[in-house]
């Protein structure tokens, strides 16, 4: 709204200092002041509701010191991040741009999913909350909203091979002839690093591009459940899925920023994506409301962020990644979240078998997800998730190099 205001204001008054809304570099520092600003500020009152709300977590008996303590700890947070999201975003980006409208909707749609399973567990005193077939059904669905638009959207192109020729943005007849629709994506670490889902149906023979969706559409649907439920599992102590969020995400802002601006992409040689630099407004406020966020959520924690802020990161995570052509680096870029969604189907998996062959269930893990695993071990929580932490920033160094090594 901001962005549209100053714009009228430029062009029609010559308001001095208006301009500086046109640069994404300036609206996303301020969405990043603003986020965090509301997340701190506003944080706090949202808490002391919750709080009256009698909206506390139910821990289930872990065996885990500590945990007895945390009953009754507000939850339902991630409305602290979803707000402390959208607010700056509403105000400062371009509300037109496909991607942004993307995000938005992901926000929405799984901040509500999460909303459903929190109430149902704190109201309806069901501590499975909302059944798991309908979790998957939310993500599927919003897995296709994503995949359709992003495959039939006229706004959604790219210009892979931006060493071509030097595209100034007074050539837009020369952008738009080399700018196509593609479901080209990135493949780290190699030279000659794009990689076209289409071309899997290649054997179909002439046309074959024109039924690309048939294997886009299932790939982000995939990815889409995948990393939600990856972050729904990594939050499980103060501090953990918070924090290792706001490191991924601030390495997407960069493949983001960069991917968007043509003078960068074609100095990189990646794949220019025309308006998605966009995102970085978005990335930069969901960051600044992350890490508002971890002022409460920090060891010992104030409030929860619930399913309602672990599934939005999740999903936010994945369209991202999706969008910049990047989500073939989540295994890198998210490997905590990978690494928790292995450690419980290893551990649930070998139980089974085991149970089944002798009789008895036996376990890898002495606990899962993972860092209940280092709990067990007698690990304090702080010291885990700083752990976590360093591995999540030396994963996100690597994930950025690949933009030169390959």
């Amino acid at each position: 709204m901001l962005y549209y205001l100053f714009h009228y204001l430029e062009n029609n008054f010559d308001v001095p200092g208006a301009g500086l809304f046109q640069y994404i570099t300036f609206r996303s520092a301020l969405a990043f002041i603003l986020s965090l600003l509301i997340s701190t500020v506003f944080g706090k009152r949202i808490i002391n509701f919750l709080r009256r709300q009698q909206v506390g977590e139910t821990v289930r008996e872990l065996g885990l010191d500590g945990q007895k303590e945390k009953a009754g700890t507000p939850t339902m947070g991630g409305i602290i991040i979803i707000l402390a999201t959208l607010i700056p975003v509403l105000l400062l980006a371009k509300l037109d741009n496909i991607y942004v409208i993307l995000l938005i909707v992901t926000t929405l749609w799984m901040g509500t999913i999460g909303f459903i399973d929190d109430y149902i567990k704190i109201f309806k005193k069901d501590k499975q909350g909302l059944k798991g077939i309908f979790k998957v059904i939310g993500q599927v669905g919003l897995g296709l909203i994503v995949g359709s638009v992003l495959y039939f959207n006229e706004g959604v192109t790219v210009r892979k091979d931006t060493s071509e020729t030097r595209i100034t943005a007074s050539n837009t007849a020369l952008k738009s002839m080399l700018e196509e629709k593609s479901t080209a994506t990135t493949i780290p670490f190699f030279k000659n690093n794009e990689f076209d889902y289409a071309e899997v149906l290649s054997f179909m023979g002439d046309g074959y591009e024109n039924w690309a969706w048939i294997i886009f559409i299932p790939i982000v649907i995939f990815i889409i459940t995948a990393v939600s439920n990856g972050a729904n599992l990594t939050d499980g102590i103060d501090g953990l899925a918070a924090g290792t969020s706001a490191i991924s995400v601030l390495a997407l802002g960069i493949f983001t920023f960069v991917s968007g601006n043509i003078i960068l992409s074609d100095y990189l040689n990646i794949m220019y994506i025309p308006n998605s630099g966009e995102m970085t407004v978005y990335i930069a406020s969901f960051i600044g409301a992350l890490i508002g966020f971890l002022w409460y959520n920090s060891y010992p924690a104030s409030v929860f962020m619930g399913d309602t802020g672990s599934l939005t990161i999740g999903g936010i995570i994945a369209v991202l990644a999706i969008s910049v052509r990047k989500e073939l680096l989540l295994p890198v870029l998210c490997a905590i979240f990978f690494a928790e969604n292995l450690s419980v189907i290893i551990q649930v998996s070998y139980f089974k078998y085991t149970k089944k062959r002798f009789g008895e269930g036996r376990r890898v893990f002495l606990m899962s997800p993972l860092h209940h695993h280092y709990q067990k071990k007698g690990y304090h929580e702080s010291k885990i998730v700083t752990r976590f932490w360093i591995v999540a920033i030396m994963l996100s160094i690597l994930a950025i190099v690949t933009l030169k090594l390959r």
